[in-house]
Formats: structure tokens, sequence, C-alpha cells
């Protein structure tokens, strides 16, 4: 405590010595522009002998006390003893402008009302070379800095990191100007670029603009770049794409602005800039939903997410605390990740009713008990087994978690009144090949017969692959090139869909309240991209060459595994929304109290860790299944 009290009052002694010294030099300035101004009213003559010169001199001489007094006066008004001039803009200038103004403005009515005249053309000079000499004090001290500045960048040549910034608008214009000010940042921008060609020769804060962006390969290599920093924050989604293939195909390191809403809101820093992702390469526009519609279906509701503590569950989690329900309930099995979504909405929404709680999807006395005491009115159930190769080698526990897990969980909602049950499905239930996907379409095929049976409107909702989520390409493939590689994928030439997280879950969202009951909603996944480009492009943007300084590994296609997925069967159509991303799939009728007798059969066999017979059971129950015999 002493040793801070100690460095306050260090640093108040500094900024007291340094506000003594600029005192010192404004009365230095003024005394001598007053004699200057009057020195010039007589075209730079001293002619002593001249009775009219020594008269105005002998006024000069009375009023200068005067003179310092108010104009040190006005520059305390106008705070200009209080700014950080290391720093000063525009809006010093404006200052020092109004301060001296003021003080001219007040010496001409003293001079008038006290009898001590002086010629009119004084004050007008007064004012002007005043003006002159406070903003080169003010301003000399960040001129000298910049060229100190300089000086280092130019003896630290090899220690500084070169930079592009792609765009030359305003948040280029920020970015600049915190390298300009920063002593901490080694970074040092050689070059602009833009596609707007009224800009190309000319200079933003003393940096060239070279060209739109056919001139970035080459001025990568002229200005010997390292880094690129793509500044344009609200650039649509193909040009964001576009430019920055451009910008991975010349190795440099390349960070980005996350949005155009930082700019609107003055956040605008190297701080702020993110390394490019992958998702960034996407193209795709930003997915857009009514949010109304969903504040209107979600507020003052009690909700539940069962595996809240996914990748998806955690997602909706976030987006649902921030509709303001009445009640979020998490249930997960897993404590580390349902307590680290619960810290995190804790810290982001203190006034949120949240309540966290362990359990398994499996135990229907648990699921009933939950329901029973928290009377949910709507369920979003995203607790599953979901890596394929994982449940090809235990598909018993594909069964009972998602088939078994799904069943107890929508009784319970029945049973307990739920108004609505979304089921978070996948597009590997459509023809499935492995047993996640057929254990998936077996809880399409739940949802779809206990809808026919309940109050509750049972909807499941199917989409592909999300980029970042828990055992995905992307963390896997960052991994490997952490380590130097090899990056492995199955085959060159198999596909995927993809979105994001954020994408898929406010898609979600948007879908059950637009949910009436039986529905299987297909959200429109954009297009497909081959893995082996995904490989490629991650590699790039971690500023490797593929197939040089990383290997891609081609591995064969792992069990169960298809070379491209589907979101429709043959026998569904499609139906379209209000939301032109999300398309309603049409059921696909079958025989109810069959299915459930078999349905119960399957999940006994299960129990029984029937490992070797299951997929043979599930292929009866799920006809479109195909599996390796």
């Amino acid at each position: 405590m002493d040793r801070f009290k100690s460095k306050i009052d260090q640093i108040s002694h500094i900024r007291l010595i340094r506000i003594i010294a600029l005192v010192i030099l404004d009365i230095m300035a003024i005394v001598f522009v007053a004699a200057f101004s009057l020195y010039a009213r007589f075209d730079f003559s001293l002619d002593t002998l001249n009775s009219t010169y020594r008269q105005y001199f002998d006024v000069y001489e009375k009023i200068l006390p005067f003179i310092i007094i108010e104009t040190l006066l006005c520059f305390v008004v106008f705070n200009l003893y209080n700014s950080v001039w290391r720093y000063a803009s525009s809006n010093e200038l404006v200052k020092i402008v109004f301060a001296c103004s003021t003080s001219a403005a007040v010496q001409c009515i003293f001079c008038i009302a006290s009898g001590n005249t002086m010629p009119r053309s004084y004050y007008l000079l007064y004012w002007f070379f005043l003006m002159l000499a406070i903003t080169s004090i003010r301003f000399g001290y960040r001129i000298l800095r910049i060229l100190n500045l300089r000086r280092h960048s130019f003896a630290d040549r090899n220690v500084l990191t070169n930079v592009m910034i792609v765009g030359a608008g305003a948040a280029a214009n920020v970015i600049l100007k915190e390298i300009e000010n920063s002593t901490y940042l080694n970074l040092r921008a050689v070059c602009l670029v833009d596609d707007d060609p009224g800009c190309h020769g000319k200079f933003l804060r003393g940096v060239p603009i070279v060209g739109g962006r056919e001139a970035i390969s080459d001025a990568v290599g002229k200005y010997g770049v390292d880094e690129i920093i793509f500044a344009i924050p609200s650039a649509s989604a193909q040009t964001r794409k576009e430019l920055l293939e451009i910008c991975k195909e010349t190795g440099c390191k390349l960070r980005t602005l996350p949005g155009m809403y930082q700019l609107i809101n003055g956040d605008v820093s190297i701080a702020k800039l993110k390394e490019v992702e992958i998702e960034d390469l996407l193209g795709r526009e930003p997915v857009e939903i009514n949010t109304e519609e969903i504040l209107e279906y979600l507020g003052s509701k009690v909700i539940m997410v069962t595996g809240g503590g996914g990748s998806i569950g955690s997602e909706l989690c976030r987006q649902i605390a921030a509709h303001n329900p009445k009640q979020l309930i998490i249930v997960d099995i897993y404590e580390n990740n349902a307590y680290e979504i619960q810290q995190e909405l804790i810290r982001r929404y203190p006034k949120l009713n949240l309540k966290v709680l362990i359990a398994s999807v499996r135990n229907t006395n648990r699921m009933n008990d939950i329901f029973e005491k928290y009377r949910p009115d709507i369920v979003y159930h995203a607790a599953a087994h979901k890596h394929v190769p994982l449940m090809e080698d235990s598909p018993c526990e594909a069964i009972k978690n998602n088939v078994m897990g799904t069943y107890k969980t929508a009784l319970a909602a029945d049973k307990y009144g739920v108004q609505k049950f979304v089921l978070i499905s996948t597009d590997k239930a459509v023809n499935p090949t492995n047993i996640m996907g057929a254990s998936k379409r077996l809880c399409e095929m739940v949802i779809q017969t206990l809808n026919k049976r309940s109050k509750t409107n049972f909807v499941a909702v199917r989409f592909g692959n999300v980029l970042g989520s828990n055992g995905s390409v992307i963390p896997l493939f960052k991994k490997q090139i952490e380590e130097g590689g090899p990056v492995t994928v199955t085959d060159p030439n198999i596909i995927r869909y993809f979105m994001t997280i954020p994408e898929a879950v406010s898609l979600i969202l948007q879908a059950g309240a637009y949910a009436k009951g039986g529905e299987i909603f297909v959200l429109d996944m954009g297009e497909p991209v081959r893995i082996a480009d995904l490989a490629e492009n991650l590699i790039k943007l971690s500023g490797y060459r593929p197939g040089e300084d990383i290997e891609i590994k081609f591995t064969g296609l792992r069990p169960g595994e298809k070379m491209y997925e589907e979101l429709l069967m043959n026998e569904e159509g499609l139906k379209k929304t209000a939301n032109k991303m999300i398309y309603i799939g049409k059921p696909i009728e079958l025989d109810e109290t069959s299915f459930l007798d078999h349905l119960k059969e399957l999940m006994a066999d299960a129990k029984a860790e029937d490992n070797e017979g299951i997929r043979e059971k599930v292929s009866k129950l799920v006809t479109t299944y195909n599996y390796a015999k």
C-alpha cells in the first residue's frame, strides 16, 4: 500500500513539474508575442526615437502583467494544462483557437476600457501570433515524439513487423493512428490497398495507398510485408472471402476486425484484431433471424436445455439467456461442461434465473423429478453421443444415450405438459451408414410418433457440421498444425456442409418459433466444402505452405463414414418457411404401434449389450440404414 501511494505521489510530482514548465513556456510566449505584434505593426522597425512607437511600447510595458494573467486564466478555463499533448488532435487545436481568441478579445476590451489603447491591427496580430506560438508549443512535443519514434523505427528495422492494411477507410485510419502513437507496438505500416481507384497513389497518415486487390501480391514483396490487417468491417461476406483468399496466398500472417459494430461503437483498436478464422473464407452472408418473433416465443418462459454444456447446447443457453426467459434450466451429465457454461452465464447475465442440474437423460426417475419440479414450457434436447467412429465401436451406447435418452425425456415432456420439444438432429440421420446417424433417425421417428399422441408439439431440427464444435475437424486440424503436422484427411474428395455454431443455434431458435408439431426442420447449409480445401486453407492461414511446411495425409474413409452427407431422404419434400434458410421436410408415415413395440425390444437389446445384433435390429426400424456387414 505504501509503495502504491509512493508511486501515485511520484506521478503527481512529475505532472506538476510538467504543468509548471508549460506555464513558464506560455509566459515567455505571451511576452514575446505581445512585443512581436507591436514590432510587426510598425513594419519591423525598432526606431525608438519614433514618438508613436515609444508611446505604444510604454502602454505594452504597462499592460503586460494583465495580459499574462488573463491569458493564463483563459488557458486554464479551456483546459490547456490538462490535455495529454503527446496524443493531441483536432479537439486540442479547437481549444487553443478558442482560448487565444478569448484572450485577445479580453485584452482589447480591457485596453479600451482603461484608456490604454493600442493600434487596432495589434489585436489581430496578437491573436494570430499567440495561436501560432501556443500551437507550436503544444504540438511541438508530439512532432518531436513522432520523429523520435521514426528514428527508432529506422534503427530497429529488423525488429519491427511490416504491416499492410487492406482498406483505407475510417477503421484503417484508427489503426494507423494507434500504430503511430503507441510506443509498445512493434508494428510499422508500410502500405495500404483499397479497391476504390480514387484513393490510389494518395497517402493516409503518411502511408501510401498502392492500389486495389490486384496489387496485394506485388506489394507484399516490394514492401517486405510480414503481416496483413483486414480493416474493412463493412465488407460483405463475399467481398471479405475474395480479399482474404488473395491475402492467404501471400503467406503473411492475417488479422482482421471482427465486425461493423466495432467501427460504429468506436471500438476499433489493435487489441480488438483477431486471427483470420476459416469461417471468414466461407463467404456466406450472416444468417438473419426475426429477433422479435424469438423474443415473443422465448420471453417469460421456463426453458430447459439438455446437453447444455456441449457445443450446441451451450450456445443455445447463451442465446436463450439473451432473450429474457423466466427461467433457464441446464441439464448435463458432464459436470465440467455444465460448470463452465454456468459461470459464464452468471457473469454475463447476473439477473438470469438459472438452474444447472447434473443428470442423465437415460434415468427415467431423475427426468420425471426434474420435469415435475420445474415444469418447463420449452425443451431443447441436445444431449447425445455424436462422434461417428466412437459410436461404431460402442453401438449399444449410441442407442442407450441417443434413442433411450430422447424417448424418456420426450415421455416426461408429454407427461408434464411441455408446450414444445425441439430435438437437435443431424444430416447423418439421412440414409445413414453409421450407427450414430441411424440412432438420430430413430430419435426423429420417436418425436414424430409421440407428436400424434400428445398435446406437446414435438419437432426436430436437422443440420450438418458446425465449425469449431467439440470433435469437429477444425480443432483437430489446428492441433495437428501446432504439432507440425501431418494434417489428416480421410479422402481428397470428401465434402461436408458447414455452418458456424451461432448461426446454427439462431436458426434452431427460429425453427422452434415456427413449430406446430411433427415437423422436421432442415437448415440451409449453403454450398458444401471439400475437407481437403478446408485443411489447405487452415494451413495457409497459420502461415505455412501445404505440402511443404505441413503435410496433408489421406487416411481413407473410416467405418460408417460417407463421402457426402444429405439433408433430405428421397421420400421427403421441402416446404418453405418465412425464413429463407429454414425448410420443413414432410414427415414419413410409419406404423406407430409396431414402431414403439420394436423400439422397446431394441432398447432391451441395447441394455443387454448386444453389440453384434444391434445393427441388424436398427436396420429393421430404419430401413434406409446401410451398414457394412
